[in-house]
């Protein structure tokens, strides 16, 4: 594949991207949904992946018509989720050799994640990931979730590289949406969790975060 622009930097999504936790998410909203009489259905996962808690929250309220606080509801998600995580989860194929190679290539990178703080940083430190990056953004640093370009505009921002120079990956239609609309360049990792999810937008679709495209994509500021 010819890329045609070449990554200075690179932002990275964190769930169903980096790390395989979509199941556990799976098995919170189940969890909590069945617990107030509901069920969690793939139509639902769909419209709520890539978003921020209180977009899936106020959803669940509204299609349920729950007379409850968004805000009560992701703190008791977040202690289902937390609890759940203790099961295991696994990390992308791929992941560890892409960080090693940004590092022999000297390309700052960034987490920017829908998820609150508390969530990414469970997640990262489980997974030994929290060193690996420069900085890591999430729906507690923002105001408008992804579909908005605000989070990957704001990683930008702090990479300090134009947005036609950062690569942001992702896995969500949201996320990838966002990505483009702050200017950045976008791959779509093709996973078992997205097979709805529309690529249309990106400029590359893989399998693993090892691909010879992505690998491609980035910028070569060291001697090899």
């Amino acid at each position: 594949m010819s890329v045609a622009r070449r990554a200075k930097a690179v932002a990275f999504d964190m769930d169903g991207l980096m790390v395989d936790t979509e199941p556990v998410y799976w098995k919170t909203a189940s969890t909590q949904l069945r617990r107030l009489g509901h069920e969690y259905t793939q139509e639902i996962c769909d419209q709520v992946m890539g978003r921020t808690p209180e977009f899936a929250f106020k959803l669940y309220i509204d299609l349920f018509r729950l007379d409850l606080d968004w805000r009560d509801m992701r703190d008791e998600s977040e202690e289902i989720f937390i609890d759940l995580l203790d099961e295991g989860f696994s990390v992308t194929a791929g992941l560890t050799e892409l960080l090693d190679e940004l590092d022999r290539r000297e390309i700052p990178h960034c987490v920017c994640t829908s998820s609150s703080r508390r969530l990414a940083t469970e997640v990262l430190k489980r997974a030994n990931l929290l060193d690996r990056f420069q900085f890591i953004l999430t729906s507690d640093d923002i105001t408008r979730g992804k579909p908005d370009p605000e989070i990957y505009s704001l990683a930008e921002a702090r990479l300090g590289v134009e947005p036609s120079s950062t690569l942001v990956l992702e896995d969500s239609t949201a996320g990838c949406k966002s990505a483009v609309a702050s200017g950045a360049f976008c791959f779509m990792l093709k996973a078992k969790h997205n097979f709805n999810a529309d690529f249309s937008l990106a400029s590359g679709v893989v399998e693993r975060l090892d691909a010879p495209e992505l690998f491609a994509a980035l910028e070569q500021t060291v001697a090899s």
